[in-house]
């Protein structure tokens, strides 16, 4: 469709052709796109350095749980061979290094602009265009307006009274501060054990003088089988990049893993068990992502290897009433984004570690000293939360964006997200979203490429046609929504609360589940945006 406005003007009338928000993988990535473009692009960026996620979540113990060669840029041939990682599961510390690596090699920084935090987002319909403030109030306008501000980037705090009252140490584990945290000796607890709270938990058992994890919801962990990269692997991973971004490309969700093609009961159940122990002793996600193709959609498939891994969780922790309390009961394995683990359940059979259930011992509030339960008060020196995200749309909810005629993102999304192949929003004119609600997730930089790319495609269209508004039609962008909830039926995922679906306890109006992702394959995905692209985006209106 066409609009049916005259082009509104040159460029040049705008401080910028492109303005991104954010400075992370995608945004570094969309940045470098641009230029090659030969287009004017600002990045406006939070904090003091780029990387964002690796940036911001500097807590003991971040690290992949994606092998690291098949995380990094792949846009780059010199970059694949000049850059080595060290781990097949890069810590925090070696991924930002890697992030600052690429911005100094490509010479990002004279584009990004840091310590600027967007505040609003605004659309002006008379000069379509959008307004920029920033919280120091400064404003800027641009033509086009990416979003780069990731799907876990907004941390949340738990709602419990007297959040501000302790006074020792306290923090979420997104926001570590820079400067070193003495944990040697010190009374230290963690609420919390999703993935951000396993890693941590585990990093800081043996060094602290004691350790009170407080778990609300227990999560299925499973071995990451982390280690060091040699010399001969590293040159057989150099030599095999093409291979493993082409499996990356092939596989459902972009990691090196793919389904078992056979169903759970297809095989005897000795062949079973020795298939799950396979998994089990195997680097990565391949008990999650190269498992038995049913175990994600049938709950009787599914229950085999829970059972599985409760066995092992019982194998793992010497007393068995810990042991029960660390076995999720509320959903199945591989329901909620696996977290990879090293010693994790080792961790328990620690005297220095006491692990408290919160559905039997609820807190009721922090106190000065630390907090307090319905039953015991416990002192601390330091009180870290592994409390999670407001996953997907609160990095949005963050923003005032406005869109035509002035209308709220935040209200447009008041009953869950509704988007265009996730990248724009109708009604939202000349916005892309790299990384928002309903794209495809799985192994994050293999869609940021692909996200990247497919927004740099539109706007090199756009430039070459002399186009000033790009926008979504509301039957395109229904149609799009309802697909991605159709996707959802059956998935088992879909059924429990996590983050995934949009439930988030911490944050008030987010306890009705939603559609938040697409979980359909990467591949069926890249092909439907491919098919807009090749059509001359004639699904959207152009003007």
């Amino acid at each position: 469709m066409t609009g049916s406005r005259e082009d509104m003007g040159p460029t040049d009338q705008f401080d910028y052709d492109v303005i991104i928000i954010g400075a992370g993988l995608s945004g570094m990535y969309q940045l470098y796109r641009l230029r090659e473009l030969g287009l004017r692009v600002r990045v406006f960026e939070a904090g003091t350095g780029v990387g964002g996620t690796w940036y911001w979540n500097r807590y003991p113990g971040a690290r992949f749980d994606s092998e690291s060669y098949s995380y990094g840029y792949s846009f780059s041939k010199e970059l694949l061979q000049e850059w080595e990682w060290s781990e097949h599961f890069a810590g925090q510390p070696e991924t930002l290094r890697y992030c600052n690596y690429v911005a100094d090699k490509f010479d990002l920084r004279p584009d990004i602009q840091f310590e600027s935090r967007v505040a609003s987002a605004i659309y002006q319909d008379d000069t379509r265009s959008w307004a920029i403030t920033l919280a120091s109030g400064a404003r800027h306008t641009t033509r086009f307006l990416i979003t780069a501000i990731g799907p876990l980037s907004t941390p949340t705090l738990p709602r419990i009274e007297d959040l501000g009252s302790f006074r020792g140490q306290s923090f979420h584990t997104a926001r570590w501060p820079k400067q070193p945290v003495h944990l040697a000796g010190k009374r230290v607890a963690v609420i919390g054990t999703g993935a951000t709270g396993v890693q941590t938990i585990q990093t800081i058992a043996a060094e602290v003088g004691h350790l009170t994890v407080f778990q609300r919801t227990p999560n299925w962990c499973a071995p990451l089988h982390n280690g060091k990269i040699d010399a001969e692997t590293q040159l057989k991973i150099k030599a095999g990049y093409p291979e493993i971004f082409r499996r990356c490309h092939e596989t459902f969700a972009c990691f090196i893993h793919t389904p078992d093609p056979r169903g759970a009961f297809e095989v005897s159940d000795e062949e079973r068990e020795a298939f799950y122990e396979k998994l089990y002793g195997e680097r990565g996600f391949g008990i999650w992502q190269g498992n038995f193709r049913d175990i994600l959609i049938d709950r009787k498939a599914n229950a085999t290897i829970s059972d599985f891994v409760a066995r092992k969780i019982r194998e793992r922790v010497k007393d068995p009433a810990v042991a029960e309390k660390l076995i999720p009961k509320n959903h199945g394995f591989g329901t909620r984004r696996l977290p990879l683990e090293t010693f994790y359940y080792e961790v328990y059979n620690r005297d220095n570690v006491e692990l408290v259930d919160l559905t039997e011992t609820p807190i009721e509030r922090i106190t000065p000293d630390g907090l307090k339960t319905r039953d015991k008060d416990y002192q601390f020196d330091i009180i870290i939360f592994a409390t999670g995200f407001d996953a997907i749309t609160g990095s949005f909810d963050k923003i005032d964006f406005r869109g035509a005629g002035g209308a709220l993102l935040r209200d447009k999304w008041k009953r869950g997200p509704e988007t265009y192949l996730g990248l724009m929003v109708d009604g939202f004119p000349n916005m892309m979203m790299l990384m928002g609600p309903h794209t495809a997730l799985g192994n994050i930089p293999r869609s940021i490429e692909y996200s990247v790319d497919w927004v740099t495609g539109l706007i090199r269209f756009a430039h070459e046609k002399g186009l000033t508004f790009l926008d979504a039609t509301p039957e395109a962008t229904a149609n799009w929504t309802d697909h991605v909830k159709a996707l959802g039926v059956g998935l088992l995922s879909n059924e429990v609360n996590s983050w995934m679906t949009g439930i988030n306890s911490n944050v008030e109006g987010k306890q009705t589940r939603i559609v938040a992702r697409y979980s359909g394959s990467a591949p069926d995905y890249r092909a439907r945006c491919d098919e807009v692209a090749a059509k001359g985006y004639d699904e959207l209106r152009l003007g």
